[in-house]
């Protein structure tokens, strides 16, 4: 195979003719990895909370004492389906298409994208709640909201790299 084609960032194959690796692509796809474990955090956190609500149990706080009323709410589930089942779904599938970019598939960064992007949506939504409504707060639901700002944090890194390499060709 020539190596006299130039390689973009987004492709599986990292290294340029030289034999180094290209920075950009290499660090976006690192950066897929390190959103894969955190969106299993996610995932734990989702099945944990989801199990508690079908069980009837309530999970207890460790650093506030809110969670009783919070996970108690009429705002913890959407009909029957606990909302941390939903939550649980939509970190499976960031975790899905963050490993799925890692390998090279190009459309699940876009993907990924979105569905990090509704989830932040949600997590701004659910923390007024919180803060406003219930004015109490739930250990388990911060650690959620800060694992989704974790992963929204790697979506705009991910742009911004991708768009100096769009700039840099």
């Amino acid at each position: 195979m020539s190596d006299s084609h130039p390689t973009t960032p987004d492709t599986p194959r990292d290294k340029l003719a030289t034999g180094r690796v290209r920075p950009a692509g290499g660090l976006r796809k690192r950066l897929y990895v390190v959103a894969s474990i955190v969106a299993l955090l996610g995932l734990a956190d989702g099945i944990y909370l989801t199990v508690e609500h079908v069980t009837g149990r309530t999970a207890e706080c460790i650093a506030s004492s809110g969670c009783q009323d919070v996970l108690s709410s009429k705002y913890a589930a959407i009909g029957p389906v606990p909302l941390a089942a939903v939550g649980a779904l939509a970190y499976f599938t960031a975790f899905s298409a963050a490993l799925l970019s890692a390998f090279g598939y190009r459309k699940c960064g876009a993907f990924f994208a979105l569905v990090v992007g509704m989830m932040f949506a949600t997590t701004l939504w659910l923390l007024y709640l919180q803060a406003f409504v219930l004015r109490a707060f739930c250990d388990y639901c911060l650690f959620s909201a800060g694992v989704t700002t974790v992963l929204t944090g790697i979506v705009i890194t991910n742009a911004l790299l991708r768009e100096r390499a769009a700039a840099a060709r």
